[in-house]
């Protein structure tokens, strides 16, 4: 059985293989395992985003990350990363399957909290994405 870890990877290979580049049309790579805060960046340009796949239908609420690294980005003056939202399901037997593109993400719309004491990471601190259907997106891919 796979680990979390190479769950994550592998649902990163799948937007690479899937989406291209939204600046430039080229085809997007992984960078490597641990980068802080963005997961893939564009062959031909500059863009770097963020990739976080969902099991259930679009959501305006879906989980973030550890916020310490994220919070240091905006005290720098840096925004919050573009994100591909790859949000996969089984519906009536059918794999259904929608992936959007954020370009813009206030910092209003995440939601910081902290795991609990008896959690597997005790006390972690943690953001959500929240109020994702106020934002505009694009579909880049559909299934």
């Amino acid at each position: 059985m796979p680990t979390n870890k190479e769950t994550w990877n592998q649902w990163e290979k799948e937007i690479v293989s899937l989406v291209q580049c939204p600046n430039c049309q080229k085809p997007l790579m992984l960078l490597p395992p641990n980068y802080p805060l963005y997961d893939l960046q564009c062959t031909g340009c500059s863009f770097r985003a963020q990739v976080k796949t969902i099991s259930k239908k679009p959501s305006k609420l879906f989980f973030g990350a550890g916020r310490d690294i994220m919070e240091k980005v905006l005290k720098s003056g840096f925004m919050i990363p573009p994100l591909f939202a790859n949000f996969k399901r089984k519906e009536q037997g059918k794999e259904k399957q929608e992936v959007r593109f954020y370009p813009f993400i206030p910092k209003g719309n995440l939601h910081k909290y902290q795991l609990s004491s008896t959690a597997r990471r005790a006390n972690y601190k943690m953001f959500h994405y929240q109020n994702m259907d106020t934002l505009p997106y694009f579909i880049v891919y559909q299934k």
